[in-house]
């Protein structure tokens, strides 16, 4: 069993057992899952509340991570330049999730640190309500998946929920900028893998005509083209290449 699963039964068993304890303390003044709002018109939520949004958040981040940074564009390319080359599982699932994810945080940065300091610090604050800081956040990161979405996916899933035309970033929902943004994604992510496994192919076809014209057909073109096309890699600084070339194809929107 996955060490995670105690974990999160434990947090559920918590978030039930909670609402019981606060009741036991004072059930006349205190409410297990209360949504207040003083004079001033700002919301507070109860503890129980607060628990349950945060796992909530925990259990939809990976989704996040995945769809709505940069992260699907860099994992495919990788995992098409490893086929390119023909090391089969050599760099590791692993390492490449790892390269993928260091990357992503490096590409994302400005738009994180923009969302710490627009959103999150005035909310911790209190200077600003929750749903404002939502709004905030909300707003940064679709100006960055806007500006990497390609028009036409736009429109298409724009026409396909019936929405009109956007004025502004803030105006576009997240149901029709998250799929237009994974669409756009994966589009881009395969014409750069298009690109990368050109050189490679071209290998393999010179080592394929060069083993029949001497007579070596039953010795695998793929190994033996295999070192030449490590060299080729190495001697040109490949990751590094690779990496910064990704890094450069993405738009860091209006707000970058």
């Amino acid at each position: 069993m996955s060490p995670r699963v105690p974990l999160a039964i434990a947090l559920v068993g918590l978030a039930l057992l909670l609402p019981q304890v606060v009741l036991a303390q004072d059930p006349l003044s205190m409410t297990a899952m209360r949504v207040a709002e003083d004079e001033s018109g700002t919301t507070t939520y109860s503890l129980s509340l607060q628990i349950l949004a945060l796992m909530t958040a925990l259990t939809i981040l990976p989704s996040i991570v995945l769809g709505m940074t940069s992260f699907t564009r860099i994992i495919i390319v990788l995992s098409i330049l490893r086929q390119a080359l023909g090391t089969q599982q050599t760099p590791p699932n692993q390492v490449l999730i790892a390269i993928a994810l260091f990357l992503t945080f490096a590409i994302m940065s400005p738009v994180l640190e923009q969302m710490y300091d627009t959103a999150l610090t005035p909310y911790l604050e209190e200077e600003i309500t929750a749903d404002e800081a939502l709004l905030r956040g909300s707003t940064l990161i679709k100006d960055f998946m806007v500006a990497n979405t390609h028009e036409d996916a736009l429109l298409m899933f724009s026409d396909m929920a019936d929405t009109g035309g956007f004025t502004d970033v803030a105006d576009v929902p997240l149901s029709v900028i998250l799929p237009a943004f994974i669409t756009s994604e994966l589009k881009t992510a395969f014409q750069i893998g298009f690109l990368i496994f050109l050189p490679f192919l071209v290998i393999d076809m010179a080592i394929a005509s060069i083993l029949m014209s001497l007579g070596m057909m039953m010795l695998s073109p793929m190994l033996i083209s295999l070192p030449f096309k490590l060299l080729l890699f190495v001697l040109v600084d490949g990751w590094t290449m690779t990496v910064g070339s990704l890094a450069a194809t993405f738009a860091l929107g209006t707000g970058g």
